[in-house]
């Protein structure tokens, strides 16, 4: 069965009093259009100054590295380490972020011809943060100084552990931190409580990149330079392992993080780094052999390198991609980029399979209406999957999600330990959710939307119920339906190829700052074309004799409930369309829905219905009376949908099913009508599962039917008025 389509929330932002002296400040100080001043108003940037601080996008937008917490103190002991000739271990984390800080450190660290090695565990042999036996292994190897990246924050007993070996500990990490911390040399966390940091939500490649900033920076002090020219230094080095990192992490693209993301993408765009350039070669070969030296976009970073990238923790061993950033061998680069490529399919046919499981069940086994958050487990998942699994089952439901996987230790034991991986919504912080439930988990970590547990398998339902019980304390009950934010609303005749070209100097996009999101109301679709064998629809929408196309991913057309002909809203990006040096502007679709001139005008007939099946007459023009020309393409239009696997429709669904090439108009009285006649006279199965869902069975018919065998339809008739005033 396939379940009606979830209606989407889109929340517009209400205007200040002030927005349109703003906007027409902005747009005459400014020289940009009155839409996109309007957009800088509603993203914080009111005034000329404001905005023109955003645009510019120096480096004198950074801070200072040592107004860091201990970040002094980390860099001594790492200097000592350096000049010491100390045996140095970068310990880091298994997904992009923390590969990419442990590439830049040991890029830096190896150019200051330091003794250091890395070390990145195993998802599922030793799962997230520093071992014991990590740490042995270390001390064997006569490491005496560990500096970790993307990881750390919690690893109280690990770090006291490596002390009583003979290790120093720096910690640099991005995580939510719990007190005490650990006792290392050094912890450098703006999120530690005691740190003053201006900028809070730098990824964990963005800390070790301060981090690399203020060992520099000292470096170009002791030459006579300023510190400054140390900063720039790093910008110019490694930007562009800060800015995949910190994208694929999906950190917020503003402040400081957006003035490294724009110089790291200038620099990935050029990249001299054999592994980065093999691996965008790969990718624009799959999307049709486009040039690698395209632009490239933080959309390009997160949905096309970095999943490639995030494969091998996620599958295999995380040091393949570390091999690849570190690669100067161009083939060997090649090999390494093609098998992480390889990898990524696999990834996607197990996140697929993962995906499909997980909604199957939450179908089936959860009442949606009184669950606050969705906790799922199994013995068989992929743990390096399930957090991306989590992600969409989020985003389909709008409420926050954990997967427990009991994967490699699944006995049968009340005492296995499952790892599990959630995925959280806008107000409810994850990682004091998952507080709340301290007492019944082995250990949690991570950041407000995004966090990682382990919990044993006798303690899963108990904290399943208590962290439902604590997000139904702090959350309203009106949550049901997933919302999505839009920017404002548009005219189909704003939608220009010059906006869409002004709209480029936002960049970059990403969390805090995202792709502009707009509103455009009673469209006509005009066409529906299948794309990518099925996968996705490119719709041509159309208003007051203008059209453009609207690219809707991800969706099939059994998966829409709105046809050709139908009046649609939009909710879309703009984008520019370049086709064999042509271009064109086109819209990028995340929702599309009837309009409220629709949903009026089938209100008023739904209550025509009622009145007419009250036994009040109406008149013949009305389009109520069915006969057999529309009860043969109505039914003709079931069994081909129910023959490709599309059984079971809402009201609104099929009724726009029906008169998508319906001969006349049908009404929703004459639609009704004929599904009693359907069902009176068995030429269909017809089941109501819920309110307004109807589900059919359709068999193979060897006879016509004689619908004036219907009682209903003789019924119906007496109370058909002719166009003069009698009876039919």
């Amino acid at each position: 069965m396939q379940h009606p389509r979830k209606e989407k929330i889109w929340a517009l932002p209400t205007p200040s009093l002030t927005e349109a002296a703003d906007v027409a400040c902005l747009s005459r100080e400014l020289g940009v259009s009155q839409t996109l001043a309007r957009l800088l108003c509603r993203r914080g940037y009111r005034t000329p100054e404001a905005a023109t601080a955003f645009f510019n996008c120096t480096d004198a937008v950074l801070h200072r590295p040592l107004l860091m917490k201990d970040m002094d103190r980390a860099v001594a002991r790492m200097r000592q380490a350096v000049d010491g000739g100390e045996r140095i271990v970068i310990y880091g984390d298994y997904d992009v972020d923390g590969v990419t800080a442990v590439s830049l450190l040991y890029l830096y660290f190896t150019s200051l011809g330091a003794d250091v090695s890395y070390y990145i565990p195993s998802r599922t042999g030793e799962g997230y943060g520093i071992s014991v036996g990590a740490i042995d292994r270390f001390a064997a190897e006569d490491v005496t100084c560990m500096i970790t990246v993307d990881t750390g924050i919690t690893a109280n007993d690990e770090v006291l552990y490596a002390r009583d070996h003979g290790i120093d500990v720096v910690i640099t990490d991005h995580h939510e931190c719990r007190l005490p911390l650990p006792p290392a040399v050094a912890v450098v966390d703006p999120h530690r409580p005691d740190c003053t940091y201006p900028f809070r939500d730098l990824a964990g490649v963005g800390v070790a990149f301060k981090f690399v900033s203020a060992y520099e920076s000292a470096l170009a002090v002791e030459r006579g330079e300023q510190e400054i020219d140390g900063v720039r230094a790093v910008c110019l080095r490694y930007a562009d392992l800060m800015a995949i990192g910190t994208i694929a992490d999906v950190m917020p693209i503003v402040d400081e993080n957006r003035v490294m993301v724009k110089y790291g993408m200038q620099a990935v765009e050029n990249t001299e780094r054999a592994g980065l350039r093999a691996l965008i070669d790969l990718v624009n070969a799959a999307k049709g052999g486009e040039a690698p030296r395209r632009k490239i976009t933080t959309g390009f970073i997160g949905y096309a390198l970095a999943p490639r990238l995030n494969a091998a923790g996620r599958m295999r061993d995380a040091t393949i991609a570390v091999e690849l950033l570190l690669a100067d061998n161009e083939a060997r680069a090649m090999r390494l980029a093609e098998e992480l490529c390889e990898i990524n399919r696999e990834r996607q046919q197990e996140e697929n399979s993962i995906a499909e499981e997980a909604f199957r069940r939450i179908e089936e086994e959860i009442d949606l209406e009184k669950t606050r958050v969705l906790v799922l487990e199994s013995d068989h998942w992929r743990q390096g999957i399930i957090g991306i699994v989590s992600s969409r089952i989020t985003e389909r439901y709008g409420l926050p999600s954990i997967l427990v996987s009991f994967d490699g230790n699944a006995t049968g034991s009340p005492y296995d330990e499952g790892k599990g991986s959630g995925r959280s919504t806008g107000g409810v912080n994850l990682v004091e959710a998952l507080g709340a439930c301290e007492d019944l988990l082995v250990k949690f970590g991570g950041h407000e939307q995004a966090a990682g547990l382990t919990v044993r398998r006798d303690r899963l339902e108990e904290f399943r119920r208590c962290i439902n019980e604590y997000v139904d304390s702090i959350l309203p009950r009106d949550r049901a339906k997933v919302s999505l934010s839009a920017d404002m609303e548009l005219q189909l005749s704003d939608v220009t190829l010059p906006l869409a070209e002004e709209l480029v100097k936002l960049e970059p996009f990403g969390t805090a700052n995202p792709v502009p999101r707009f509103v455009l109301r009673e469209l006509v679709v005009e066409h529906i074309a299948d794309l990518g064998g099925g996968k996705h629809l490119k719709l041509t929408v159309g208003k007051e004799g203008r059209s453009v196309y609207a690219l809707l991913f991800s969706t099939t057309r059994s998966e829409i409930d709105f046809f050709e002909g139908d009046t649609v809203d939009v909710l879309a990006t703009l984008d520019i369309n370049e086709f064999r040096g042509r271009r064109s502007v086109q819209l990028t679709a995340q929702d599309i829905r009837r309009s409220a001139c629709y949903r009026d005008a089938l209100e008023l007939e739904k209550q025509r219905y009622l009145e007419i099946k009250g036994g009040d007459a109406f008149g013949a023009g009305e389009g109520i009376l069915p006969d057999r020309t529309l009860c043969v393409h109505a039914y003709t239009a079931i069994r081909r949908e129910y023959r490709r696997g599309k059984d079971t429709f809402t009201e609104e669904e099929l009724l726009a099913l029906l008169n998508m090439e319906a001969p006349c108009h049908i009404h929703y009285a004459c639609m009704k009508y004929i599904l009693h006649i359907f069902n009176e006279l068995q030429i269909c199965g017809i089941e109501e599962p819920s309110a307004e869902v109807y589900r059919f069975t359709v068999g193979y018919r060897t006879e016509k039917t004689d619908i004036e065998r219907s009682l209903i339809l003789k019924k119906l008739r007496t109370q058909c008025r002719s166009e003069e005033g009698g009876e039919r």
